[in-house]
């Protein structure tokens, strides 16, 4: 049992360090080592003894995360300090990484379709069903904060819908062995990104009617940010994501399923950007006014759902130099 906690911690780590700040962009380059035995052996109890019997296991395994991941441990409690404006009590550490691995755990049972363990409320369910009946598809764009894969629960209610996945190609080799040591029958329709092809392979998905989803707030490498405040210091953001919805010219929804306690989840929908109208000459600027109503959302789901950043490095550390 030690060495397959020493395997989720590994996992933790990896995927969980930045890609915005000099030391950061190991993390999509570090071959994955999580434990894919362990992770069967949870679904198992999980889907065998139940949800309950599940999280009490998950328990153990955040406690053993918050204990033996120091400097995730040091940038949760900065993260916390900004957002609850006070100094964090240890009490407020662990519930962090718990909340993060209940999230984990939750994928099990969203990804064996066991939407009937969950009270999921949908907040702006109005601006994604527009945006499917204009059938010009839709972009969503999230963050790591709180569950994307609670858009599940929404695409469920849309059975002929197909739902995408644009990510790099690193975090894609991950998820889809996660996903099958899950579910061998819950595969997920990724679009990897940094490929010649990848913004045509996104218009078509569009064209076709589906949604496409992307995570906003990682970048890989040296890849362009624009420094932006965020809880009173400036974070550097990715630009590329906000290029993409620029190029395929469509309405971008921000989209976030927050965690509470229990088993309750609340979906929230909100229009972030419309790029259907602007022109090569007004890029840009709607780029930069889309960036910061991202950043602004996201401070304010944050400080809703403090618990739900599932960010576990120094977000706010400058980002690296280009090599030369």
């Amino acid at each position: 049992m030690a060495a397959a906690f020493k395997g989720i911690k590994r996992h933790y780590v990896v995927t969980m360090k930045s890609p915005l700040g000099a030391k950061a962009s190991f993390w999509a380059h570090r071959p994955e080592r999580s434990n894919m035995l362990m992770l069967r052996i949870m679904t198992k109890i999980s889907l065998t003894l139940g949800r309950s019997a599940g999280r009490v296991v998950l328990y153990g395994i955040a406690l053993y995360f918050f204990l033996f991941a120091p400097a995730s441990r040091r940038a949760s409690k900065d993260y916390l300090g900004r957002v609850l404006g006070r100094q964090p009590h240890w009490r407020d550490g662990f519930r962090h990484v718990f909340s993060f691995a209940s999230t984990i755990h939750d994928r099990i049972y969203v990804l064996n379709d066991r939407f009937d363990l969950f009270a999921i409320r949908v907040h702006g369910q109005e601006i994604i069903d527009a945006a499917l009946a204009a059938n010009r598809g839709a972009l969503l764009m999230g963050a790591h904060l709180g569950s994307f894969e609670m858009l599940r629960a929404v695409a469920r209610h849309h059975n002929d819908i197909r739902a995408s996945m644009a990510m790099y190609e690193q975090n894609a080799q991950k998820l889809n062995a996660m996903l099958a040591a899950i579910s061998p029958l819950a595969g997920q329709d990724i679009i990897p990104l940094g490929q010649i092809d990848s913004m045509l392979r996104i218009g078509e998905r569009l064209e076709e009617g589906g949604v496409v989803g992307i995570l906003a707030d990682r970048s890989l490498d040296h890849g362009q940010t624009r420094p932006i405040m965020f809880f009173g210091r400036l974070a550097y953001w990715p630009v590329a994501p906000f290029r993409m919805a620029a190029v395929v010219r469509r309405r971008l929804i921000f989209m976030t399923g927050l965690y509470g306690l229990g088993n309750r989840y609340d979906i929230h929908f909100e229009a972030l950007a419309d790029f259907t109208d602007i022109g090569p000459a007004d890029r840009e600027a709607a780029i930069d006014r889309a960036m910061h109503r991202y950043v602004a959302m996201l401070e304010r789901y944050c400080r809703a759902a403090p618990y739900n950043w599932f960010n576990f490095f120094d977000f706010w550390e400058a980002p690296a130099a280009p090599a030369k």
